[in-house]
């Protein structure tokens, strides 16, 4: 995920590839104006990228494939795990980048911080599956460094909000 956000700061803050500016769900309002074909190009070049690059990190057994398939896969999971959350939020009312201080909205923006864990659990099952405490570690974790990361995009201009 860390490739995602090195890559995607730098191309939001300074607009970059402007014609993949275009929403994933066509302007129909299921996702938001903020989840577009740019994004999830940039994010998934960039998890590529990562997986390379962290390749000697990974769990042994997932160092039996190739790392562009996992790279590939994890892509995907992280791309296609921002699209459920969207979606929630849009059938509530929640416009992109506003929050509910609900305790339904606290678990959403919580959630939100790490949705795209689970679904790199899933996109990953055709090679390798994630054990449990892995998962749910993992989901903690990056929750929490997405937290601090969001924070640091508000402090470089690339977000409008802390959080």
């Amino acid at each position: 995920m860390l490739g995602a956000v090195v890559l995607h700061a730098p191309v939001l803050r300074f607009d970059l590839l402007k014609p993949l500016k275009r929403p994933i769900d066509g302007g129909r309002g299921w996702f938001g104006a903020n989840k577009t074909w740019r994004g999830a190009l940039v994010m998934f070049t960039g998890v590529l990228l990562a997986t390379g690059v962290v390749w000697g990190l990974m769990p042994d057994s997932l160092q039996d494939e190739s790392w562009v398939v996992v790279g590939a896969l994890i892509g995907l999971g992280t791309v296609a795990g921002e699209l459920p959350n969207s979606y929630l939020k849009r059938r509530l009312g929640i416009a992109p980048g506003e929050r509910r201080l609900t305790p339904g909205g606290v678990a959403l923006i919580v959630y939100d911080q790490a949705d795209f864990v689970p679904a790199i659990a899933l996109a990953l099952l055709p090679v390798w599956t994630m054990p449990l405490d892995t998962l749910l570690i993992g989901f903690v974790a990056v929750a929490a460094v997405h937290l601090v990361v969001n924070v640091v995009g508000y402090a470089i201009g690339a977000r409008d909000k802390p959080i």
